[in-house]
């Protein structure tokens, strides 16, 4: 099997399973907390705590960017094959080909960051950069076969995976608040549970008591609400439905 096969091939198994990579970084964060690796940020824990956050946020509004104007016919979380109607070249699709794994990897990246070890963090991005550019190589492959010079020309203007803003160009559709409602609460609270986890952790090496700092207790508190009442009104009622989307 040639190298380019064997990337399409691992690329295509690792797309199937995408959602599991955040799993494996859990139990890296918790045997690193517990070896009392050195803290490498001085800083103030809730300085610290917000300067994560806002990262972590960032990538959520990354994503926010490309849910809102996403077309019907798209992968999405669809996780059994690539999937793609149209070639979406507009809104952030025009300053970055690949936006959805780059708001993946600054929310989880801020969350590497409340961990406050440089080894772990260099660790975890070349962890991703192995795991999601195998990825993005089997959907290049993909597009390139459905579309041929029109994916081709649009490679030419849009990098894969850091952003050329001075590229934008306004997106077709018109932003869908309903589509990012139905669709990252779960991101959202994916979010508080995960710095929520770490911060009991931290506190319980440093005190040996299970305590969480009020940032994070109202950071938690917030994101379940949000989860909790966006979940009813998905599953009971049709408010959040997005026609032909």
């Amino acid at each position: 099997m040639s190298l380019v096969e064997e990337f399409d091939k691992r690329g295509n198994w690792f797309f199937k399973h995408r959602s599991f990579l955040p799993v494996i970084l859990y139990p890296l964060a918790t045997i690193v907390l517990i070896l009392g690796f050195k803290q490498d940020i001085k800083l103030p824990e809730l300085s610290w705590s917000i300067i994560c956050l806002a990262i972590s946020l960032l990538g959520l509004l990354v994503r926010v960017l490309v849910i809102g104007f996403t077309p019907k016919g798209t992968s999405g979380r669809n996780t059994a094959n690539q999937v793609a109607e149209t070639l979406n070249t507009k809104g952030i699709y025009s300053v970055v080909r690949h936006p959805l794994y780059l708001g993946n990897f600054l929310m989880w990246f801020g969350i590497i960051l409340y961990v406050n070890n440089i080894w772990f963090a260099i660790a975890c991005i070349l962890l991703f950069w192995l795991y999601y550019e195998r990825i993005m190589f089997a959907e290049e492959q993909f597009l390139k076969g459905k579309f041929g010079d029109q994916y081709l020309k649009w490679s030419m203007t849009a990098p894969p995976f850091f952003p050329k803003l001075s590229g934008w160009q306004n997106a077709n559709l018109e932003f869908s608040l309903k589509n990012v409602l139905k669709r990252e609460y779960n991101g959202l609270f994916a979010l508080g549970i995960s710095f929520a986890y770490l911060n009991i952790l931290k506190n319980f090496l440093s005190t040996k008591q299970f305590i969480i700092t009020d940032f994070w207790l109202y950071t938690l508190v917030i994101t379940f609400l949000i989860f909790i009442i966006l979940r009813t009104l998905k599953k009971t009622t049709r408010i959040l439905n997005v026609d032909g989307r």
